[in-house]
């Protein structure tokens, strides 16, 4: 099982839909991209495709985050999907790269639980950018 993260925090995976991959759509509505699809490849197989699901095959791996990026600037505008190895510090980076949602595992969810994601949610005011300027939130302290 998985868990989906939003910045409302965690809720079960709401799609029901199948996945295909590039070139096999067969009908589906949605995508499994590996971490080293090409962006531009897919530049002619977007239309009607309502989520687009990444693959990051570990937290160390970041060209999903490059994925999606290109997807937003070529016009994507359906829901993007980051799935795998994430940790809740790279959610802020994947909400500002495009991505709408995290897909992780059950296990995952459980040594990094929804508090966590949370902290990240508001992933608008935690840049560095905000920081220089004085309004972002401090980082908690730990007790």
């Amino acid at each position: 099982m998985s868990v989906i993260v939003t910045d409302e925090g965690f809720r079960p995976d709401d799609w029901t839909g199948g996945f295909a991959v590039p070139g096999e759509r067969t009908g589906h509505q949605a995508l499994d991209l590996a971490e080293d699809t090409e962006p531009e490849t897919l530049r002619d197989q977007l239309a009607g495709v309502e989520l687009i699901r990444v693959a990051f095959p570990g937290f160390a791996n970041g060209r999903g985050f490059t994925i999606a990026r290109w997807l937003r600037t070529m016009g994507y505008r359906g829901r993007l999907r980051a799935a795998g190895h994430l940790l809740a510090d790279q959610y802020a980076m994947a909400r500002r790269v495009g991505f709408d949602e995290v897909e992780i595992s059950d296990e995952l969810a459980a040594r990094q639980p929804e508090d966590q994601w949370q902290f990240r949610a508001d992933w608008r005011a935690h840049d560095y950018q905000s920081r220089l300027r004085g309004n972002a939130a401090p980082f908690p302290r730990n007790a």
